[in-house]
């Protein structure tokens, strides 16, 4: 095992890694897709619920992180918070006012699981960057 310790220059490095814009988008695009995944769960566990409203991530979020990178701005970027709202798109075709499709949910869920396999990526290449500038090795 080696042991070393870490000089001043490489927590420098380890913080511009941590704090570039694509990092903390990807970490942002991460932290939705898991809100996402909450809405669907609640959205299935409830398509027969009478009345019961179909939530997704607030719509507002997306242009707020597109702004963001966009504008460069990683205090703006670190300060997005995704939650949860009603889908206003989502129209009722049942006599209980239901707004959830079954079909819709696995679909979404579907789609779900590829951004969150390729935000994964994306973050598990800035670690591997941190592995390398701190062991050597990839």
């Amino acid at each position: 095992m080696r042991c070393f310790a870490l000089g001043y220059e490489s927590f420098v490095m380890i913080d511009a890694l941590f704090n570039q814009n694509g990092y903390l988008a990807a970490k942002k695009m991460l932290d939705a897709t898991a809100v996402r995944q909450d809405a669907i769960a609640s959205n299935i566990a409830n398509v027969e619920t009478p009345g019961y409203k179909r939530l997704d991530l607030a719509p507002t979020f997306e242009a707020q992180l597109q702004q963001a990178v966009n504008g460069g701005d990683a205090n703006q970027l670190r300060s997005l918070q995704p939650r949860l709202a009603q889908d206003a798109k989502a129209l009722s075709n049942r006599l209980d006012g239901n707004t959830v499709q079954l079909e819709t949910e696995l679909l979404h869920q579907n789609q779900n699981f590829v951004a969150h396999s390729l935000e994964t990526q994306l973050i598990t290449g800035s670690l591997l960057k941190l592995r390398l500038a701190i062991t050597g090795h990839a």
